[in-house]
């Protein structure tokens, strides 16, 4: 077995999961595991908790020099995964096998696969006296799944001084392969939507359920929900959105009429899967509590919504907001994080070219995911952040359906892969091969 998936299997068969409420068991192990994989490439792991077992790991790879005018680079992951039911899986959850060429389990995807090439590299780097470019930052972080606080937030806020000199970071959901057709399309996400996590409250007149009802606060929260639900958010054709959509025509020869979008997501369903969720705001509602008895109109009743904006769209969102819940129902914000956007140049340019280096027939456009990472914490210190955690996909595994979804499996020969574009993207010019000529890289390794 290769070293990169004999990494992805042991962080697989370490439960991190985040249930949201903290009673999980905490990304510990995990850390410990990564901070003795970093100590073993020689490197100084400081480990640090937010809470008991909520751990995260950050290293410095000191760079060759050579672009030390550009400041560092921060790689950063995270350690743990959303729940999985076990009863729904062909194999366990926390099994880490290794079966058809496919490693298994929860965060097989989002995102221990790619720690692992992360990892895998660092060790191949120390064996071989290789040194980055640049100066790096890894970073390998708790509670990415829930709000980050426990993780990446906390370590923005309580130590600061280990992304000294950080100017740009890459992390997940960007550099898969995505086919149409014959066309293999590898989406580097450069902006993600604002977050607004909400609590919604009504509050009415309790009261015997028999009666009347004089303000019955369920009914008034259920027709502010519905109106959330049914609205049709306009199209708002930010400028990354647009660099996407004129990316994916150039590399489909085909015209996607900016003006017909949602005739063209019928047209183009595979490519429009890239840019139908971030062409509009969102607000969907999650949850819902309100009530004791069957027969007692309660004082009070409360929802949650996950609500997504997209750059330059908070003001309109909220006030869209406002204006559908109505007067009798309030919001407050459970987590609040703004859009964040890079430019898709500099840094891309070097991301797309690491691609080409290793795919040739790689097609890189522009990419905005729908949800959020832990980018937006960083983005808190200037840091401009991209998403690009370089994978090769076979057509038919649903990259999108991995995340959080059943039987979650990466190919083995997608994360060597993986590994061989990070290489040419990070190493200094004096230890890559010639560009030209693909798979150059003696990977895979085994393990001794």
């Amino acid at each position: 077995m290769s070293e990169v998936a004999e990494i992805c299997s042991q962080l697989l068969r370490i439960d991190t999961t985040n249930d949201g409420g903290g009673d999980g068991p905490g990304e510990r192990r995990a850390a410990e595991y990564v901070a003795g994989l970093l100590d073993a490439a020689g490197l100084d792991p400081v480990v640090f908790e937010s809470a008991p077992r909520r751990t995260s790991v950050v290293a410095r790879v000191a760079g060759s020099g050579s672009s030390s005018a550009r400041g560092a680079l921060l790689v950063h992951g995270h350690l743990d995964v959303v729940p999985a039911d076990a009863s729904e899986w062909r194999t366990h959850p926390f099994s880490g096998e290794v079966e058809d060429g496919l490693v298994h389990g929860r965060g097989a995807v989002d995102m221990k696969g790619s720690l692992s090439m992360t990892l895998a590299l660092t060790l191949d780097w120390a064996r071989r006296g290789v040194r980055p470019k640049r100066d790096l930052v890894l970073a390998f972080l708790a509670d990415e799944e829930a709000t980050g606080e426990y993780g990446a937030g906390h370590a923005v806020e309580r130590h600061r001084d280990l992304f000294d000199g950080c100017t740009e970071a890459i992390s997940e959901s960007g550099g898969f392969t995505w086919h149409d057709g014959d066309v293999r399309l590898y989406p580097l996400a450069v902006g993600e939507r604002g977050t607004a996590w909400m609590r919604l409250t009504a509050r009415g007149v309790a009261g015997h359920g028999s009666k009347p009802a004089v303000d019955n606060p369920v009914a008034e929260l259920a027709r502010a929900l519905a109106r959330l639900a049914d609205h049709r958010w306009p199209v708002r054709l930010t400028p990354e959105v647009a660099q996407l959509i004129d990316g994916l025509s150039r590399a489909l020869g085909t015209t996607i009429d900016l003006d017909r979008l949602d005739e063209e997501i019928e047209r183009l369903p595979r490519a429009a899967a890239l840019f139908r969720g971030v062409l509009r705001n969102s607000a969907n509602p999650t949850m819902l509590d309100a009530g004791y008895k069957v027969n007692v109109i309660p004082g009070t009743a409360r929802a949650h919504v996950d609500g997504r904006f997209l750059p330059g769209q908070r003001e309109e969102f909220l006030e869209t907001i406002d204006r559908l819940l109505g007067p009798k129902v309030t919001r407050e914000f459970v987590s609040f994080d703004d859009a964040v956007s890079s430019p898709a140049e500099g840094l891309y340019d070097e991301l797309a070219t690491a691609l080409l280096a290793e795919d040739p027939g790689a097609r890189p456009v522009p990419y905005v995911m729908t949800g959020g990472t832990d980018a937006k914490w960083f983005a808190r210190l200037g840091i401009r952040g991209y998403g690009f955690a370089p994978l090769m996909l076979p057509p038919d595994l649903d990259y999108f359906g991995m995340f959080h979804g059943v039987d979650e499996r990466v190919p083995v020969k997608g994360l060597e892969f993986g590994v061989r574009v990070l290489d040419r993207l990070l190493a200094a010019p004096a230890a890559k091969p010639d560009a030209a000529q693909p798979g150059s890289r003696a990977w895979p390794r085994p393990l001794p």
